[in-house]
């Protein structure tokens, strides 16, 4: 009887083993099955790792021939562009003003003037420029009619009163991605005190009236975070930044104070034009800027005069360096100076006396030699005299070579500061015609 057991239990046995036989027969078959979908998953994502590769590749040679290109467009266009932007009247003018005494206009192709009229534009002009007229503000004549005396005036671009921090920066920012490609960049606000070339270039407190500063280190930060994106960490963007002003022809770092709340006097080296022993402050993120520059801004000298309440008494001088690297090393780095000039001022205005007076002379005295400089700049001239100015050895670098320069001329509106308005207009004038080229070594 137990051999009987015996026989069924081994007969179940082998039943049992012939099932289980073939589930790993089974399972062996889906096995196979899996790896041979999985040696094509491998081979696609091979495939595609060679095209993402290869995608990338073309991305770097895009950008390469994009960079050139646009390159082209600015060298095109003028290495040194000049804009002209007038300042809306404030309220405190708003009583000696009239509509009689307007100085300025700002003429199109397509306004309807007569031909022979000196404010009109006509197919002689430059038409790739655009068009501001200043007209003599009214005289006292014993009764004669008036002759106001119109000049016209043709530059890279012409922001009346009603165009806003926007429409600058549209215009602004293809001079700021040259620095993003590898160009040096140099962007400065020239005018009388008063004309607004603080807030065009600081803006005015609020993120909607943002100016040319805050907006460019926005953008280079952009530019940062879709280069390594794009390349996948490959590429990195590292920017760095240094706030300098310049006082009575003393630089000062605004990032690095004394205890006693004053400054060091830096100099500048002979052959690299930059300044030595500043405090420069590698940057992470936007927000770390924005937070040393409004610290900076209340550390730049500010006075009241009777031109203007709040008068710059130094040119402020905000550096971005922007540096691109792979595992190769630099691959390409720039400078982008943004320079809020202090402005000329007319001692009989304002009545400046003592400290004052001292800084009066030594702004004047420095844009007086830029001017010079630019003036020698347009005559081609050998020798050109950076070293007379500490502002204008600063910027040697971005007066020269393949270097990128905007100039943005700020006027008053009024007519009580025609004069002032229109030495800055000629300036603006000048520096239109220069044509930058290599700086040699007699230029100094």
């Amino acid at each position: 009887e137990w051999v009987s057991k015996l026989e069924k239990s081994r007969s179940t046995y082998a039943s049992r083993e012939m099932e289980l036989k073939g589930e790993i027969t089974a399972a062996n078959a889906i096995i196979q099955e899996k790896e041979s979908g999985m040696a094509k998953m491998i081979e696609k994502m091979t495939t595609f790792d060679i095209k993402e590769s290869e995608l990338l590749s073309k991305i770097v040679m895009q950008e390469a021939i994009r960079r050139s290109l646009h390159n082209r467009v600015i060298q095109l266009s003028g290495n040194i562009r000049v804009f002209v932007r007038v300042r809306p009247i404030i309220a405190s003018e708003q009583a000696s003003v009239s509509e009689s005494s307007a100085v300025f206009s700002f003429p199109t192709v397509f306004d309807k003037e007569t031909p022979a009229s000196s404010s009109a534009v006509k197919m002689g002009d430059d038409l790739t420029k655009q068009f501001i007229v200043a007209t003599e503000p009214p005289k006292d004549r014993g009764g004669l009619s008036q002759r106001r005396k119109k000049i016209k005036f043709g530059f890279d671009g012409v922001f009346s009163p009603t165009n806003n921090q926007d429409n600058i920066w549209k215009a602004t920012e293809p001079l700021i991605q040259s620095a993003v490609d590898g160009y040096n960049v140099c962007v400065f606000a020239y005018g009388q005190t008063g004309s607004g070339k603080t807030y065009t270039m600081l803006g005015g407190g609020n993120e909607a009236n943002s100016g040319i500063i805050n907006k460019a280190i926005s953008k280079l930060f952009d530019e940062k975070h879709l280069l390594e994106d794009t390349s996948k960490g490959l590429t990195t963007a590292d920017i760095s930044v240094e706030l300098f002003e310049i006082y009575n022809e003393q630089v000062r770092d605004l990032m690095s104070m004394n205890k006693d709340g004053s400054y060091n006097n830096l100099n500048i080296s002979d052959n690299a034009n930059e300044v030595i022993g500043n405090k420069v402050l590698e940057a992470s993120c936007k927000e770390e800027i924005y937070s040393v520059l409004a610290r900076a801004q209340k550390r730049r000298c500010v006075k009241a005069t009777k031109s203007n309440e709040e008068s710059s008494r130094s040119h402020f001088i905000f550096t971005l360096n922007f540096v691109v690297r792979n595992a190769s090393g630099i691959l390409r780095k720039s400078k982008l100076n943004i320079c809020d000039l202090a402005g000329s001022e007319r001692l009989s205005k304002s009545q400046a006396v003592g400290s004052t007076l001292n800084e009066t002379k030594h702004i004047n005295k420095s844009l007086s030699t830029l001017s010079n400089v630019i003036e020698k700049l347009q005559n081609k001239e050998a020798h050109v005299p950076f070293r007379e100015s500490k502002l204008t050895y600063l910027l040697r670098n971005s007066l020269g070579g393949d270097s990128k320069t905007l100039a943005i001329v700020c006027c008053s509106p009024i007519a009580q500061n025609f004069q002032e308005t229109s030495c800055s207009l000629r300036f603006a004038q000048k520096l239109n015609k220069v044509e930058l080229k290599a700086i040699g070594k007699t230029s100094c």
